[in-house]
């Protein structure tokens, strides 16, 4: 997806690790990515698998996953429509890094946890 700067030109990111943020920085679209990575979910099943997101805030993060060719999707004409979500390849590539960040979030829980005497519990 293409972002603007603030006199409305195209920006340029040159660094892999900004562009990988812009693709899945924020709030949601890790959590969204997590549930995509057990398979294919509708909508409202991604809904109650991301606690707490609208359904406004979870139409906004796909959208933008799909516009960056992360998440497919399909569309089945039928009375009631459904509508499927799931990772493409480049979705799918993202699984490593994500499993980096989690163990890099397990020890560095760990260490505040030791740190800070209080009780941490992490669920991989």
């Amino acid at each position: 997806m293409e972002t603007k700067d603030v006199s409305g030109k195209p920006e340029k990111s040159t660094c892999p690790v900004e562009k990988t943020l812009k693709v899945i920085g924020g709030r949601w679209k890790v959590l969204i990515l997590r549930e995509l990575f057990k398979g294919t979910r509708r909508f409202g099943e991604l809904q109650r698998g991301v606690k707490g997101i609208t359904q406004k805030m979870l139409t906004q993060q796909l959208r933008e996953l799909e516009a960056d060719n992360i998440v497919h999707r399909e569309v089945y004409r039928q009375i009631p429509p459904k509508v499927e979500y799931s990772l493409k390849s480049l979705g799918l590539s993202l699984e490593p890094v994500l499993e980096a960040m989690n163990t890099w979030g397990i020890v560095h829980l760990t260490r505040n946890k030791q740190a800070s005497g209080q009780c941490v519990e992490v669920q991989p």
